[in-house]
């Protein structure tokens, strides 16, 4: 068996050779005969002249080879009680007519289809039939808000939009129609029409433009209305995926066809080990990066079962539903964010509930989306008794940037480490200045030498300028990542902070700029500041500092309730603004930069000092008396020398 070593040094010897090897794992229409044109788009293009379908490879193959009555996809949702599983003749089947019926209303090769959707079949069913005929899909988090929506809209421009009656909550139920027409009623563009699935929880009113899924599948099966697979070049967009961006505005992040298959059937195999028939389990949801890579396409080119989970790892009904789930679908690896662990040790710490269940199917937990504390990892791997193996990567690059290569070789764990880079990824750790740190476990800005591997965006969706100020402007030839970390002398990287005011919660990338754009909107407020601080729940959560206006008369508490109802409505619970602080005045440099930064550390009870270029070294005091009066202060310290 080879090792990693010998498999990384394979790639940077000869990394066209490489690709193009790891290529031959995927069924092209006309093979491509280059890896790699440097001279095509903002950094280069993957695999130039290859033609290929994502759809066809996810599917249709594997009936073609005789896998049509395996499982591909099982839906288990513990939040309405209902299971249902599809095979892969089953889900070629339902995919086709789909994609038939998107072509009826007009959708084209290139038009873009907005997924607004629960975690139910239809969203990969959606997304699976975008594939199916070209069209570049863009799925929305369901139950963002209006607002948010309607930027997301008017940057892609739909020519459909696909959504369903409701999302079902533990506890509520979030009728969806209304926040979809609030959306398109705010928005400048206008798409076409809407394809409802209507929910038995919630039934959705549908007008002029709106269609029943339900009715227009039964109608295109009567029918036989089918579509086949498209072939795209290999440089063609799958998807646009929005991720948060320092403005407020977000970013849609471009994936292509042909490079996204190759790297993520390299990673099942070498990074998740995952064989074809087993089941691949990723908890997450398909408005995130990691729905898109790991529930709906790597697994289905793998050929393994994948699971879409409509549940919460508590309260649905309890902390074992997950150890259920493992049991009952013999679940191989499952994949999660470490906030999931942390709420099952928090209801169950002693894993009472695991003795109920059998969970010797798994082999592997992988954790991912945000830092994984060693506590949380130390615990999963003495309950469960198998590698407990964190990755991380971004929704920019869409599969992993470090991990710990299981399919290749298991190398010794290190918490607080995401371990060792994947091929394709040459990591530097550089200062300010573009300059290399030298010293092993030196802190600088993680950063990626260009061309970035397959599977990364080659873009942002029609802004290649916004591309090149965001990722590649501020260090030549290298992808900033604009996370700071470390490689330790043994070349396993650390990754310990974010470098610009992207806050992590629950695995969600959120803005804190967005949301003080939200703040700084109402009336009664004068300027604002809204930071990251420690969760032991959640890895982060936002606080939000608020100046009020001179002459207010309305009362401080009620001003914010109002601001955390106002980032609800504009943002989305999502956002998790749940503490806002009026306070006198915010510390700032003498430049006016407020020291976000420094706020944090007194917030969470790390060691702080006294900034040089504060304006008034006063204010910190009057910040840290409120946030100890409000109980937002993990311990007392006080600025070191």
């Amino acid at each position: 068996m080879a090792k990693y070593a010998d498999v990384y040094n394979d790639w940077k010897s000869d990394p066209g050779a490489f690709w193009m090897e790891a290529a031959e794992e995927i069924d092209w229409v006309s093979a491509p005969t280059t890896a790699f044109d440097g001279d095509a788009g903002v950094y280069g293009r993957w695999f130039p002249d290859g033609v290929c379908n994502t759809a066809y490879n996810c599917l249709d193959r594997h009936v073609e080879a005789g896998r049509g009555e395996d499982t591909a996809l099982i839906y288990d949702s513990p939040i309405t009680g209902k299971k249902k599983s599809y095979s892969f003749a089953e889900l070629t089947d339902e995919v086709a007519a789909f994609a038939g019926i998107l072509e009826a209303k007009g959708v084209e090769k290139g038009d873009r289809v907005i997924v607004y959707m629960p975690m139910v079949p239809e969203a990969a069913i959606a997304m699976l039939a975008c594939a199916r005929i070209g069209a570049i899909h863009s799925v929305v988090f369901g139950g963002f808000a209006p607002h948010e929506l309607a930027t997301r809209i008017n940057d892609a421009k739909p020519k459909l939009m696909v959504s369903a009656s409701c999302g079902i909550e533990p506890n509520r139920v979030i009728p969806y129609k209304p926040m979809l027409d609030a959306a398109i009623e705010q928005s400048v563009h206008k798409p076409d029409a809407c394809i409802i699935l209507q929910r038995e929880d919630v039934t959705a009113e549908l007008g002029a433009r709106d269609h029943d899924w339900a009715a227009l599948v039964a109608e295109a099966k009567a029918e036989g209305v089918t579509a086949a697979p498209e072939p795209m070049a290999a440089t063609d967009p799958l998807y646009i995926l929005y991720t948060s961006g320092t403005t407020g505005q977000p970013k849609g992040v471009v994936r292509d066809t042909g490079g996204h298959m190759v790297a993520l059937k390299w990673s099942m195999e070498h990074v998740y080990a995952v064989k074809p028939g087993d089941t691949f389990w990723a908890a997450s949801d398909v408005g995130w990066v990691v729905g898109h890579s790991y529930i709906v396409y790597a697994p289905l080119l793998q050929g393994c079962a994948t699971i879409v989970f409509e549940g919460k790892p508590v309260g649905t009904p309890d902390a074992g539903v997950f150890w259920r789930v493992i049991e009952e679908h013999k679940v191989a690896a499952l994949f999660t964010a470490p906030t999931a662990f942390r709420a099952i040790k928090k209801e169950d710490p002693n894993a009472e509930l695991l003795e109920n269940y059998d969970t010797s199917s798994l082999r592997t937990l992988f954790l991912a989306g945000e830092r994984a504390d060693p506590d949380t990892i130390q615990w999963a791997e003495r309950k469960l008794d198998v590698p407990v193996i964190d990755n991380w990567w971004q929704t920019e690059t869409g599969w992993p940037i470090t991990a710990n290569p299981r399919g290749i070789e298991t190398l010794p764990v290190k918490y607080g480490s995401s371990t060792v880079p994947m091929p394709g990824y040459e990591i530097h750790i550089l200062d300010e200045g573009g300059h290399e740190v030298g010293a092993p476990s030196t802190l600088g800005a993680v950063c990626i030498k260009l061309p970035l591997p397959p599977g990364c965006l080659p873009t942002l969706w029609g802004n290649d300028d916004r591309f090149r100020n965001s990722y590649l402007n501020h260090f030549p030839g290298y992808y900033e990542t604009s996370d700071a970390g470390m490689i330790d002398e043994d070349g396993y990287l650390h990754i310990m902070a974010r470098t610009d005011d992207i806050i992590n919660v629950a695995g969600h990338r959120l803005s804190t700029g967005g949301m003080e754009e939200v703040l700084s909107g109402h009336q009664a407020v004068a300027e604002c500041a809204v930071l990251g601080t420690f969760c032991d729940l959640k890895g982060q959560k936002p606080l939000g500092l608020i100046v009020l206006k001179s002459g207010v008369t309305e009362a401080p508490e009620d001003i914010e309730k109002a601001c955390v109802k106002l980032v609800r409505e504009e943002i989305g619970a999502v956002a998790a603004l749940k503490h806002i602080l009026v306070v006198q005045r915010l510390p700032k440099t003498r430049s006016g930069k407020i020291l976000r930064a420094t706020i944090r550390k007194i917030a969470d009870g790390e060691p702080w000092k006294m900034p040089a270029t504060i304006d008034d070294p006063v204010i910190l005091d009057e910040i840290t008396e409120v946030l100890k009066a409000r109980g937002l202060v993990q311990h007392d310290l006080q600025p070191s020398a």
